[in-house]
């Protein structure tokens, strides 16, 4: 579905099979945020054919965190397409499933700051809770935020998982909810559109979830 300008979401909504939510972020370059498990990879496929793409022309996968239903299909794209992650998570990944990876090794690192992509400029933001390298990307133009596992529409990402922080995940949504967001795009569930509802939703999260980490 188209979400604004120049963003399209693929949302997963099987009640029956965990996978993530994929964005494309259509410019100068192609750029598919979480492309989620290969074996699911086929409801991403449909939409990006119905805006006339195909994983071949993606030049860009970035990847939320290390978690399979995030990861998994970042080697099934043609052979042009770079894809990054945090270093943190990306060792984190290799340290407990290294043996078993069937993909390729990252062209580049997420790090805190700036990162230009095309015509298009981020901020990457460390987020650690959900997982030890988890990163969120936001994009100021349109004031768009890809939040992965660490904030979703009335609810957040679980911490206890290898590698998960109650304490780091508060601090890592104190600090996003300081943006000023107009789309929050997370990696389940629904898009939360508009200013107010995107500062609502930070507010019912502190108010009712940081009591519970």
């Amino acid at each position: 579905m188209k979400i604004i300008e120049g963003l399209y979401g693929f949302i997963w909504q099987s009640p029956s099979e965990n996978n993530c939510n994929s964005y494309l972020i259509d410019g100068a370059k192609k750029i598919l945020v979480d492309p989620g498990h290969r074996h699911l990879f086929q409801h991403v496929k449909r939409g990006l054919a119905q805006i006339e793409t195909t994983p071949e022309q993606i030049d860009v996968v970035l990847v939320t965190h290390g978690h399979p239903d995030h990861l998994e299909t970042v080697g099934s794209f043609g052979p042009a397409t770079r894809w990054a992650m945090s270093r943190i998570d990306y060792e984190f990944v290799m340290k407990y499933i290294g043996s078993r990876v069937d993909f390729p090794a990252p062209a580049f690192f997420l790090q805190e700051g700036d990162l230009v992509l095309g015509d298009k400029s981020f901020r990457v933001i460390l987020t650690p809770g959900h997982s030890p390298g988890s990163v969120c990307l936001y994009w100021p133009e349109k004031k768009a935020l890809f939040t992965g596992d660490v904030v979703f529409s009335q609810s957040i990402g679980r911490t206890d998982l290898p590698g998960g922080s109650g304490k780091q995940l508060k601090e890592s949504i104190s600090r996003l909810a300081e943006l000023d967001v107009e789309v929050l795009c997370p990696g389940h569930g629904d898009v939360v559109a508009g200013r107010e509802n995107v500062k609502k939703n930070f507010k019912t999260i502190k108010d009712f979830w940081f009591n519970q980490l």
